[in-house]
């Protein structure tokens, strides 16, 4: 789970709005945060390794959606290691259009984590030494103050870690919690945590991980070139980009893909950090769905789940047609910001249940 990468361009830095750590608020008045911001130099870049990008050749920061672990099933508790290493790299916004992220292992979203209620998870995070800033990371999953936020604040080249018992099964959103939270969640840095029931989740055919995030840019959506990170429209809670897994096309040129008769388990969760999403698969209906995120509760026959910032659901489906299905937030302006994926479905057609 654990990669290397060496960071590119420093951003701009800021400190203004509300932020929280956990339990824990911590407030800076806006005059304060726009005499911070003035006195901050503009961005600039230095020279690193090409591995790390550059705004003419960027790196993938997509995670693709069959990227996750394996279901755990029945089991007694374990001790469970996970490791993070917290990268900043240049990455592919889009055709033409590239982006200075914050990453947890170089990639957006971070690791799927997978564990079983009653499981002890030690957690390690490794901020890069090429890092500008510090980084940590909080678990929706943990009980506990400001869910290991404070015990994994780490400085650059520094290696910080806590532990904590899987108490409650779900899934629950992970990001960065360094101030100003807002700026790490939008710059890439968030991930899901499932916590599987004792007696595991039913089978099915496939299992895919997908996460929404915005991205505010100084430039206009679809300018060409390097763009770059915008605290003003961050504050303004007004986002340029709205992505799934990283970028503006990910999962249009890395689609879903199942087959007739088979059945899917979408692991879907929204980074934000400001906007709720309406997910809604056109032309399917979840069979089951996890409001929440709640794996004691299902619904059926669900045609669109609303999962807030910070939040997550789960859907399952039968399919029963072939053809290309397209995922979307159903607040529909947002397809025409980036926001929309693919699931492509082999197999015989089915003129009883569908006829062109």
């Amino acid at each position: 789970m654990k990669t290397r990468m060496t960071s590119g361009r420093r951003p701009r830095l800021a400190t203004a709005a509300v932020l929280a750590l956990g339990a824990a608020a911590l407030l800076a008045a806006p005059a304060q945060a726009q005499r911070m911001a003035a006195a901050t130099p503009a961005p600039h870049r230095h020279s690193h390794p090409a591995s790390a990008g550059t705004a003419d050749a960027p790196v993938s920061v997509v995670r693709l959606p069959s990227d996750l672990p394996g279901p755990i099933g029945r089991r007694g508790p374990q001790r469970v290691k996970v490791a993070f290493e917290t990268t900043e790299v240049t990455g592919r916004l889009d055709d033409g259009t590239s982006y200075h992220y914050w990453t947890f292992n170089n990639k957006v979203p971070g690791p799927f984590v997978r564990v079983r209620v009653g499981d002890t998870v030690e957690v390690s995070l490794t901020n890069h030494a090429d890092s500008a800033m510090m980084h940590n990371v909080d678990f929706h999953a943990v009980t506990g103050p400001g869910g290991g936020a404070k015990a994994t604040e780490a400085a650059p080249g520094e290696t910080r870690g806590f532990e904590f018992k899987a108490l409650n099964p779900g899934l629950y959103v992970y990001h960065c919690a360094t101030p100003t939270v807002a700026q790490h969640i939008a710059n890439g840095m968030y991930g899901l945590i499932l916590v599987e029931p004792a007696e595991g989740l039913p089978q099915v055919d496939h299992e895919f991980y997908v996460m929404q995030g915005e991205l505010y840019t100084a430039q206009a959506f679809g300018t060409k070139g390097h763009l770059d990170e915008s605290l003003d429209k961050l504050l303004g809670e007004r986002p340029e980009y709205f992505i799934f897994n990283g970028s503006a096309d990910a999962l249009k040129t890395n689609p879903l893909t199942a087959k007739v008769g088979e059945t899917v388990r979408i692991y879907f969760g929204v980074g934000g950090p400001n906007y709720t999403s309406s997910f809604h698969v056109i032309g399917e209906i979840f069979d089951t769905a996890y409001p929440m995120a709640s794996l004691n509760s299902p619904m059926k026959d669900v045609q669109t789940i609303t999962t807030p910032p910070g939040g997550a659901s789960v859907v399952e489906f039968r399919l029963e047609v072939p053809g290309t299905y397209v995922l979307v937030d159903h607040a529909l302006s947002r397809v025409e910001r980036g926001l929309a994926g693919l699931l492509q479905v082999e197999g015989p057609e089915n003129p009883t249940v569908f006829k062109d």
